[in-house]
This record gives structure tokens, C-alpha cells and sequence, in this order.
């Protein structure tokens, strides 16, 4: 549009300066519009948006060749629904699975190794979700565990219909959850702290530590309470009393 063609050339020239000074202003506009990050040559493809949509879509995908898998209507917390895909099933941007029965796995032992070539290095956190469906399920086991290994694959058994839909529908659920959930816990409560602290003496359990803090309150209560006082707790003795006791009022020792 920047390049005039001639009749346009002519057509300027008939018509007035100031109304030729608007047209080349909105055509030099124009042209630099083109070469700014907001003018786009194309739209997108429809099979891009698509693609797009069922990637952040919140349904777990499922290859139409697990039709008639019992595990689908164990699905129930979340949304699922029939895609072209690659694996078996994807629980998320970077999540799928591979389902495999122990029985299925004895009549076709290639198949796995089929369904891995396929599925390349895809995906990061890729599970080989197994079903035990037979009495003795320990040989095949052993080489599955072996292949997971080699293939990268997390490997998670199942021993029901339903445990296999609820592994598949809890892979979904937590997707975009923290991992605090499944974090190691910080005792950092004063209670908690209180615990720890009499649990470091050899004999008392953390059942102990609750029993003694409910029943005097304080940790100097218990540090003022007798040997025969501590031994009525329940699950005291007198020589675990006598053993706290003798913990409790040794002297501090500086380390150098």
C-alpha cells in the first residue's frame, strides 16, 4: 500500500495539496503500522487454537482407544473427554499416561515397548499406570519395573478399576496445586517444639511427651514434679520417671 501505482499518482495530482497532505500522512501511517509489533500478516490456524484450547482446558484427555476402559467411569471429580492423542491419557501440560494390564501385558509383551516408541521423550512426568489382574503378578512386575526405569516413566499399580480412575482423576486434581501438600512439615508450634525436646530422651515416645504436658502443663512443672509424681502418668514406670528425672536436672555442659 506504501507503493502508489500510477492512476493513484495521476488522481493525487488533481486533487488539492491539503487533501494530498492527508492521504500521504495516512499512508505513511499506515505503512508504519504494518512494521509495529501490534499488525500480524495472518491469523492463526483453526487447528493451532484448537490445540491450544484443549491444552488448557481443565478435562483429562483420553485416547479413543481406552472406549470401553472401566476406569472411565471411576473419573468422577473431573472432567474428561475423547482427543487425538499420543498416549493414553494427559492429565496435564506436561502429565500423561500409559495404562497397561498385568493379563494384557503376558498375551502382548511387545506392546509397551510399541506404545514407548511412539511416545518418545514427551512429556515430563510420564507414569506407566499398571493393573494387577492376575494371581502372581511378581515376574511381570519385575520386568515393568525394569523398563520404567530405562524409559523414564513413573511406574503406579493398581489393583482395581477404581483405583486406576481415582490414580488418573488425583494426577488431574492436584495439577496446579502447590506442593505444600505433600512437603515436609516444619515443627515450628512451641508445643511441637516442647515435644521434640523430651522425645530426645531415650525412652520417651511421643505419647509420653503428649501424657506429661497435659498432665502438668509446663515443661517446669515437670521439671519440679518427683520421680514418684512422674511414675502415676499413664504408661510410667518409676525407672522411666527416675531416668527423665536425672535427664532433666543434669547440668549444662559448654562445648568449646
Amino acid at each position: 500500500m506504501s507503493n502508489l501505482s500510477i492512476e493513484n499518482t495521476e488522481d493525487l495530482n488533481n486533487v488539492s495539496a491539503p487533501k494530498q497532505a492527508r492521504i500521504t500522512s495516512f499512508q505513511s501511517a499506515f505503512s508504519n503500522l504494518k512494521k509495529s509489533e501490534f499488525f500480524k500478516e495472518e491469523l492463526p490456524s483453526p487447528e493451532t487454537s484448537t490445540a491450544i484450547i484443549s491444552h488448557i482446558s481443565n478435562v483429562v484427555l483420553v485416547n479413543p482407544k481406552q472406549k470401553g476402559n472401566p476406569l472411565l467411569k471411576f473419573i468422577t471429580n473431573v472432567s474428561w473427554e475423547y482427543s487425538d492423542i499420543v498416549p493414553d491419557y494427559i492429565m496435564g501440560k506436561t502429565t500423561c499416561a500409559l495404562f497397561l494390564s498385568i493379563r494384557y501385558h503376558q498375551l502382548n509383551p511387545d506392546y509397551i515397548h510399541e506404545r514407548l516408541k511412539l511416545l518418545g521423550n514427551a512429556y515430563n512426568l510420564r507414569v506407566l499406570l499398571v493393573q494387577i489382574d492376575v494371581a502372581d503378578p511378581h515376574h511381570a512386575l519385575k520386568h515393568l519395573t525394569r523398563i520404567s526405569i530405562l524409559a523414564d516413566m513413573t511406574i503406579m499399580l493398581a489393583w482395581s478399576a477404581e483405583d486406576a480412575g481415582k490414580i488418573i482423576e488425583t494426577y488431574k486434581r492436584y495439577e496446579t496445586k502447590p506442593p505444600d501438600d505433600i512437603m515436609e512439615r516444619s515443627n515450628t508450634a512451641p508445643y511441637q517444639k516442647l515435644v521434640n525436646a523430651l522425645t530426645t530422651v531415650r525412652s520417651i515416645n511421643k505419647t509420653d511427651a503428649t501424657t506429661l504436658l497435659t498432665t502438668f502443663g509446663t515443661l517446669t512443672d515437670i521439671v519440679k514434679t518427683q520421680p514418684n509424681t512422674l511414675a502415676l502418668c499413664p504408661g510410667f514406670g518409676l525407672h522411666k520417671a527416675q531416668k527423665l528425672h536425672k535427664v532433666l536436672h543434669e547440668s549444662f555442659l559448654r562445648t568449646s
